[in-house]
């Protein structure tokens, strides 16, 4: 599978140091308080479980599923929540969790959704920030690595559910992407 790369952005040395650096931000940050993580499904979880085990710190973790892409190479700018319950975040600390953040329209809206239910606090940390133009302004907390405007796969990222395992991150050839 790692044939079907144009070229890798970052090794998992590479990443894990990074989220190495980020863990011990997020746990200076919430020193003495518990934590709420809120994982987005399906992209997320790589990224999820190595971050997690290495923050020390009280925490209840909940995820959501969400759909922004429907199979294509771009979001469909409609954000569609795939679950009934939505997570108790009600006067906690919130760590929305992603695994990018490209567009902003499904961070936006999940902020917004949780923000109704009034927790304590929302930040928002991703381990890919595109760098280009919203629509509208998204603030990421903490971000693990700020790349160029393209499609990327592994490390959780997929095309078309294919992909995820890769312990890189890496920019997909385009004659694959059909």
């Amino acid at each position: 599978m790692q044939a079907d790369l144009d070229r890798v952005l970052f090794d998992q040395a590479t990443i894990l140091h990074r989220i190495d650096e980020m863990a011990a931000q997020i746990s200076a940050d919430y020193h003495g308080r518990e934590l709420t993580v809120i994982a987005i499904r399906n992209g997320s979880l790589i990224f999820m479980a190595d971050l997690l085990r290495r923050i020390p710190l009280p925490l209840r973790l909940d995820c959501l599923s969400v759909a922004s892409y429907h199979s294509g190479l771009e979001t469909s700018g409609e954000v569609t929540f795939r679950q009934i319950a939505q997570p108790d975040v009600a006067g906690r600390h919130i760590l929305l969790l992603d695994d990018i953040l490209d567009s902003g329209v499904t961070i936006n809206a999940i902020r917004q959704k949780l923000q109704t239910a009034s927790p304590q606090t929302i930040r928002v940390c991703v381990l890919l920030r595109k760098m280009k133009e919203r629509a509208r302004p998204v603030k990421a907390d903490y971000i693990g690595f700020d790349i160029a405007d393209e499609f990327v796969v592994g490390y959780g990222l997929d095309y078309d559910e294919r992909y995820r395992n890769l312990p890189c991150i890496g920019v997909l050839k385009k004659e694959l992407m059909t």
